[in-house]
C-alpha cells in the first residue's frame, strides 16, 4: 500500500504539474538531469524524487542558471560545484543590482514632474554609465537581439530576422 507521500506521475502529469512540455522532461533525462524509472510496459514513472529534481530545474532556470550549471548543483560529487555555484552568485548578484537601478530608473520615471524624463538630470544619471561606456560588467550584445536560452540550456543569438 502506497503511503500519501509517494507520487507516481506520467510524463503528461509531471509536464501539467510544471506547465512544461513533455519534450522538456524527456531532453532533461537525455542530458542526464532526469532518470525516471520505467513500468512494465517501459513508461516513463516520476516519483517524489524526480519531482523535486524538476522544481529545483524549474527554480534554477528561472534566476538564469543553465542545464550545465543546475547538473553540478544537483551533483553533490561535482568536483568544480563549489566555483561554478560561486560564479553564479555573483552572476545572481549583478543581475539584482541591475534589477535594483531599472526599478529605482522606473520609480523616478513615475514620479518625475519633466514631461519628458529622458530630458530629467536625475532620470539620465540611471543611464550615464551606459552613454559614457564606464559600465562595469554589463551585458553587451553583438547583435540586434538578446542571446537566447536555448530549451538545452545554452545560450546563442538569436536568429537573424527574429525579432
Amino acid at each position: 500500500m502506497k503511503s500519501s507521500d509517494d507520487v507516481d506521475l506520467s510524463v503528461g502529469e509531471l509536464a501539467a504539474r510544471f506547465e512544461i512540455a513533455t519534450h522538456v522532461l524527456r531532453h532533461w533525462e537525455d542530458v542526464g538531469l532526469l532518470t525516471p524509472r520505467r513500468d512494465g510496459a517501459g513508461r516513463r514513472r516520476y516519483g517524489r524524487a524526480d519531482v523535486f529534481r524538476v522544481a529545483t530545474i524549474v527554480r534554477s532556470k528561472a534566476a538564469g542558471m543553465t542545464l550545465e550549471q543546475i547538473q553540478v548543483l544537483l551533483d553533490a560529487e561535482a568536483h568544480d560545484r563549489h566555483q561554478v555555484l560561486t560564479a553564479h552568485v555573483a552572476e545572481l548578484d549583478r543581475r539584482m543590482a541591475e534589477m535594483e537601478r531599472s526599478r529605482d530608473m522606473t520609480l523616478h520615471a513615475l514620479a518625475c514632474r519633466a514631461h519628458d524624463v529622458a530630458a530629467c538630470p536625475h532620470f539620465r544619471s540611471f543611464v550615464d554609465d551606459l552613454v559614457d561606456g564606464t559600465a562595469q560588467g554589463f551585458p553587451v550584445y553583438a547583435t540586434s537581439h538578446p542571446p537566447r536560452r536555448h530549451a538545452h540550456g545554452t545560450v546563442g543569438a538569436a536568429p537573424v530576422g527574429a525579432g
